[in-house]
């Protein structure tokens, strides 16, 4: 076989694999997701940001609607806003109250929704959409919410299928919050000083917007590390056998 020939075949296969990591790379990506800034510790309180990308190439995502875990209530909910998006809050009575310091808590966040008011998500972009949560669960290990993702083509996405240990990843996956253990720091008095912190940075949103930037910057950071790697190990592989067809000419 010529040498040139050989030469053209490796650097195909090596773009073809490269092509197929930036692929797969974009599919492991594309579905809603929440990510705590910190830690989410049991019992305690917690800043997520909901991660929301675009999908599609000739829309743009402009509106979400976030449902809580109706099987752990929580106490505190509180968003923090977001330019050019309008957020709206839903409450309902809890059949049985819940009691934080000390206090009868009889309703709960059941949905944040927030909708355009000036700005979209467009096709190739994601927005972050930070919101306060408390009092975390102690009995549980994380916490599952359903998420509705609408287009300015009417298109309406629902990611609300639950994980199942050990299955597949569902085709939908509902955005999983991991629930680490639980700390002094969020018990007893603590979890008051806690809960006043977060809510003062749901208001004024300056805590949240730095961390916000840090999440974003590691989110991108580590995605490109992982294409990187992918592409480098593809033009590893098409270089050694190369070598080693070229190698056989020369014998």
């Amino acid at each position: 076989m010529n040498v040139s020939r050989i030469a053209a075949t490796a650097t195909a296969t090596a773009t073809a694999a490269a092509v197929s990591v930036l692929a797969l790379s974009g599919t492991a990506f594309a579905h809603v997701t929440v990510q705590p800034q910190g830690e989410a510790a049991k019992g305690g309180y917690a800043t997520v940001n909901f991660k929301v990308p675009n999908e599609r190439d000739q829309a743009s995502t402009v509106k979400l609607e976030v449902s809580m875990p109706a099987e752990h209530p929580l106490s505190s909910v509180t968003p923090q806003a977001v330019p050019g998006w309008k957020v709206e809050i839903t409450k309902e009575t809890l059949d049985k109250p819940l009691e934080v310091h000390g206090k009868q808590i009889t309703e709960a966040v059941t949905k944040v929704t927030w909708t355009s008011d000036g700005s979209k998500i467009e096709p190739g972009y994601f927005q972050q959409f930070p919101v306060s949560l408390g009092r975390l669960p102690e009995d549980a290990d994380q916490l599952v919410f359903k998420a509705v993702q609408t287009y300015d083509n009417k298109e309406v996405v629902r990611w609300i299928e639950a994980p199942v240990e050990g299955g597949e990843e569902p085709e939908a996956p509902a955005p999983v919050l991991a629930l680490s253990a639980a700390t002094g720091d969020h018990h007893g008095g603590g979890s008051a000083d806690t809960a006043a912190h977060d809510e003062q940075d749901g208001k004024d949103g300056s805590h949240g917007a730095e961390a916000e930037q840090a999440a974003a910057a590691g989110d991108t950071s580590d995605s490109t590390a992982r294409i990187l790697g992918g592409v480098g190990i593809a033009v590893g592989a098409a270089g050694v056998v190369f070598g080693v067809l070229a190698g056989r000419r020369r014998a």
